[in-house]
């Protein structure tokens, strides 16, 4: 984890729930920005872990790592896992305090954003859906892009914690807003991905030196985040690093089957999850997102 210089706000009780390989840094910053931690993970050992490199304490439930905490922050997989960790006797929803925050980070659909912040309602609670964009090497430097969904109030009371792992966090609606961003930044980087693999493709075939090339254009208009970034791996066939297409290819997911509720038309969306699907089943659903540049050297 890289320093970072965290903002002067009193300790908050808080607790984490799932220690992957976002959460587990996302927890580590709000211990070292001086914040009481206490972590849950379905796997014990990883909280054991990282209660080794940071201190603070862990739970073997989530309720018990909810009671006390004035905020509860999760990171889980999908759907089902959020509800599991929120709903139920051992469910954090269980151990929180009337008043207090719960803040999902789980890369989620708006459905269950909204289904667990009425629940969060009728139990005297607030729910914020807070998906994160920038990946691992953005939870490990501290440098996230947080879109939230759900009151002011209660964004405006936990978006200071939150600043200890971000470097921006903002709220864009109501309850199921944050998920909705979320796609939309799932279908631009998916379909910026599907065009930089096949550019680089065109341009092998055609002899072109590629490095060369994308140093050219990514002075001009062409430049984005992923050619800068992911381009150089693409040429050199590396992938075993980032954004995994099992990660990407279940978000794609969410995003058609919310499109297929309200009605959009998502044509290269929907060809590019199919590519994915691909690379999947060649065995790379661990790769980088990037790895779509394998159809293409078939």
């Amino acid at each position: 984890m890289s320093e970072k210089t965290y903002d002067s706000i009193p300790p908050r009780r808080v607790a984490f729930l799932g220690l992957g390989v976002m959460g587990h840094p996302m927890a580590g910053h709000l211990a070292r920005a001086g914040h009481r931690v206490t972590v849950y993970n379905r796997s014990p050992a990883k909280a054991a872990e990282w209660q080794a490199t940071y201190g603070g304490e862990r739970a073997a439930t989530p309720a018990a790592a909810a009671a006390g905490a004035e905020f509860v922050f999760a990171c889980v997989g999908n759907d089902d896992d959020l509800r599991s960790v929120v709903l139920g006797p051992d469910g954090a929803f269980a151990g929180m305090a009337g008043g207090a925050v719960f803040v999902d980070h789980t890369t989620a659909s708006a459905a269950v954003a909204r289904e667990l912040h009425a629940d969060a309602r009728e139990h005297g609670l607030h729910f914020i859906d807070a998906p994160v964009s920038g990946g691992q090497a953005g939870a490990e430097n501290g440098a996230l892009t947080v879109m939230c969904g759900g009151e002011q109030a209660a964004f405006d009371a936990m978006r200071p914690l939150a600043m200890a792992f971000s470097r921006a966090v903002t709220r864009v609606g109501d309850a199921g807003a944050g998920q909705l961003a979320k796609m939309v930044n799932q279908i631009c980087i998916a379909g910026l991905v599907q065009a930089l693999a096949e550019a680089i493709a065109f341009g092998e075939r055609a002899g072109l030196d590629m490095k060369q090339v994308l140093e050219v254009i990514g002075k001009g208009a062409a430049q984005s985040w992923q050619m800068d970034n992911r381009g150089p791996t693409m040429i050199e066939d590396r992938f075993d690093f980032g954004f995994a297409v099992d990660w990407m290819r279940k978000d794609l997911g969410l995003v058609l089957d919310e499109a297929r509720r309200n009605g959009a038309t998502l044509p290269v969306t929907a060809l590019v999850e199919q590519f994915y699907a691909d690379v999947q089943q060649a065995g790379g659903g661990r790769l980088d997102s990037s790895s779509l540049m394998r159809r293409l050297r078939r």
